[in-house]
Order: structure tokens, then sequence, then C-alpha cells
């Protein structure tokens, strides 16, 4: 049984992340010992055990240490198989990280599949709803993912309550993607929301967020998300903006979060400044996107190619964590003010029913 070393790189939750979605989809048993051993609060929290419980459930897994606080967890997989599920966090905690757990495993699957995530949506130290929507779910589809993300419920920190479905498609195999070149920058899109508050809050953060980005000099839409305080049928209160930059070639994106004290403007211009550094790198896909579709590059047919503003210690850990389980081979390198990243991907495919 393959030990993963939960304390290794970034010591946090991606590595059970990665570890637990790569295991499931290629049926192997894993030992993960050291769980988020560089976090504040080491071990499972709720967000880490609903992952763990989500594959377990999808894939019949034999699962030891599967409780809030275990620094410890073995994983034995079955035969991953589709269906409908729903999966609850119980807290604000994110579900679109456990979202990244569930995605490398959907495009084997026996059947049409559908997941139904409750907890939070638009929360500290993870990426937004929108963000999963604009700017992963368009790259994955590239990988020959089928796939869609409707939110049903925001939830905010720290009441959570949100609710997303993921309706996903068998594809039984991925294709390697070339993202090294991002072409011409078309346009600005994103979303500004607030919930159970004032819509002008929403209409300010747009509002500066607009203002940073009009040296881009290029046409920028940003959508209106509110609601009637009185009959907002979310749990609220809470407030966001996600942002994308949409290239002929390729898509980067950014997103800020509201919070108590912190004003409208603080939060637009956040996310605009955000998204103007990772455009003004001159790379093909943001720092954030580039540890998230490791897995996906991994499990893919050919060599995936991608341009990157930095190597994070995200990325870094991910790609360790593939080679260890998966043995993807990759290679990172220099390329005038930007990090190519290869990954030679296992060409997994599964039959079709």
């Amino acid at each position: 049984m393959l030990v993963v070393d939960g304390s290794f790189g970034e010591g946090g939750g991606q590595i059970l992340r990665t570890a637990i979605g790569l295991a499931t989809v290629l049926g192997k048993p894993i030992k993960i010992v050291n769980i988020r051993a560089r976090r504040r609060n080491p071990g499972l929290q709720p967000q880490h055990l609903t992952a763990v419980r989500a594959l377990a459930k999808l894939s019949s897994a034999r699962v030891v240490g599967a409780e809030v606080g275990s620094m410890q967890l073995v994983f034995e997989p079955g035969e991953p198989r589709g269906g409908s599920y729903v999966f609850d966090v119980g807290t604000a905690g994110s579900v679109t990280l456990v979202l990244q757990a569930l995605i490398p495993t959907l495009p084997f699957l026996d059947r049409d599949t559908v997941i139904e995530l409750r907890g939070g949506t638009d929360v500290p130290w993870s990426p937004t709803v929108d963000y999963m929507r604009f700017v992963f779910i368009p790259l994955a589809m590239r990988f020959g993912m089928r796939m869609d993300l409707e939110v049903v419920r925001r939830g905010h920190y720290p009441r959570g309550g949100g609710i997303i479905k993921i309706s996903a498609k068998p594809t039984h195999r991925l294709k390697s993607v070339e993202l090294t070149e991002r072409g011409e920058l078309k346009r600005i899109g994103g979303k500004s929301h607030c919930v159970k508050l004032p819509k002008h809050i929403a209409e300010r953060q747009a509002n500066a967020a607009k203002e940073v980005l009009e040296r881009l000099g290029v046409p920028i839409d940003i959508e209106l998300e509110f609601y009637d305080p009185k009959s907002d049928p979310h749990p609220g209160p809470g407030s966001g903006i996600a942002l994308y930059a949409d290239f002929s070639n390729s898509i980067m994106g950014a997103d800020a979060l509201g919070e108590k004290g912190k004003p409208a403007e603080a939060v637009g211009r956040e996310a605009a400044q955000k998204l103007l550094q990772e455009v003004e790198s001159g790379a093909a896909i943001d720092s954030h996107m580039g540890d998230m579709i490791v897995a996906l590059a991994c499990l893919a047919e050919g060599i995936t190619r991608y341009t990157t503003p930095k190597i994070t210690l995200h990325m870094e850990t991910a790609l360790k964590i593939a080679k260890d389980i998966a043995g993807c081979e990759y290679r990172t390198l220099p390329m005038g003010s930007v990090y190519l990243v290869e990954i030679r991907g296992l060409g997994l495919t599964s039959s079709p029913l």
C-alpha cells in the first residue's frame, strides 16, 4: 500500500484531495499520514471528511480513519460508479474544494452522474463557485470533460447552507491540452453578487473592478446578482466578485469576497488587481489554475503543456503527489517571465458500456 505524507509541501488539504481523487480513478489503495500537519487545526476537518466520504461512496471504498481530527487515513477504493448523490459538509466548509477531489473520477464513471454538494459556495481560502464556473470548467472541458455546474443557492461563511449541482457525462478518456500561448485578449467578464444585502454592494464591487481593468482596453461585462433582502432565499449575508479574462486560446480568472467592515470598492479592486497581475504576467493560465489541472493532465493521453506566472507551493505539491500515486512524469522550466509546465499523462481509458 502506497503511503502518502500529508506534511509534504504545502502540508494542507490539497494533498488529501489530490491523493484520494487519483487513487479512486486508478483503483489504488493508499494510506495518508500526517494529514494537514502544517495547518493550525491539523487533521481532517468537515470539508475534507466530506470529500473522503463522497469518493468512498462513489467507489464503495474501505476507509479507516474517516473522522474529524484524524491525522491518518486508509483508503481502499473499489470500482467507481455514477448515479445520483447528495453530500453535505454540514458547515460553511467549501463545496468547491470537495468538488476538486471528485473531478478526476467524473470522466471515468459508468453512467451519467448528478452530484449535489451542500456547504459554502463562496468562502475564504478556496476558489469561489463562480471561478469554477467561468474559469475551471471551460478549461477542464478542453481536456474532454463533459460537465455542468448549477448554483442552486449560495452559502457564505459562517452560515454555509449553499447548494450546487454537478452534472457529468462519462467520456472514458481525457486528451492533453496545449496552453502555452493564450492569444488575443477578447473581453473581461465576471459576476458581482450580494445576498441579504442592499443591491448597491454588488454594483459598487463591479464598478470598482471596472475602473481598475479599463486600462486593458477591451469590453468589460460584469453581471450583477442581487435580491430583495427581505425575500432573499439565501442564508447570507455575503458578497463577492469573480472576474475572468477571455483570450482567444485560454482564460484566466481571479476573485475576492466581501467581509464585515470591508468596503465593497475594496472587494472589487482586490479581484481586479489580482486579475490584472495574472494578465500582465504573459502566461496562458493563472497561478491557481496551474495546480488545479494537474490531476486531469496526469490522466490524459499525451503531454499537456501550459505556461503559468509562477510555480506555487500548491502546484509543486500537486505535481509531486501525481507522480507518487500515478507515476506521471513532469518538468517545470523558466521561459522568460513565465514558467512552462509539461506533464506526461497516463492515457487512462475506461470502456464504454
